[in-house]
């Protein structure tokens, strides 16, 4: 799909909002590994090269296991993963894939006993905020920016 509009040129007023929930993610009681997990889980999910390239490159930087990026795809069927963040992902996939309008009671339940209220609202914010940013690549996608992330690359901004 050819660009038509750039959104990072005409788009920086709506851009500074998301930015702000960005930064905001990026502080939250979440510990970091596990954030990037999640927002690399959530950007597979939703299909977004941008995103996976630079959580990819951000979870390695951290140390993270390559074997675990490797099959984060079928994380339930693997012994890769604490029980923490086994109920982060399920809580992810559940606010990404919104089926009938509400989180399964048991992926909910789960989270609650992994994470405090303070920690679960901040998990929330984390993916939709992931969610949001995969959209706006989504809808203006650039193929020419794919592979240009750069670890820290976005750390003043």
């Amino acid at each position: 799909m050819k660009q038509v509009v750039n959104v990072y040129e005409k788009g920086q007023r709506a851009l500074k909002a998301l930015n702000t929930l960005g930064a905001y993610s990026h502080r939250s009681l979440i510990e970091r590994p596990l954030a990037n997990l999640i927002l690399y889980r959530v950007s597979q999910l939703n299909g977004c090269a941008f995103c996976l390239d630079m959580h990819s490159k951000d979870l390695l930087a951290e140390g993270e296991n390559v074997q675990r990026l490797l099959v984060l795809n079928a994380w339930r069927e693997t012994p890769f993963y604490s029980d923490r963040e086994r109920a982060a992902l399920a809580f992810a996939e559940a606010l990404t894939q919104i089926n009938n309008g509400h989180i399964d009671d048991a992926v909910y339940n789960e989270a609650l006993q992994q994470f405090t209220e303070e920690e679960l609202i901040d998990l929330t914010f984390c993916i939709i905020t992931i969610n949001s940013y995969n959209r706006v690549n989504i809808a203006f996608p650039n193929p020419a920016v794919v592979g240009t992330y750069k670890v820290g690359m976005f750390e003043n901004a």
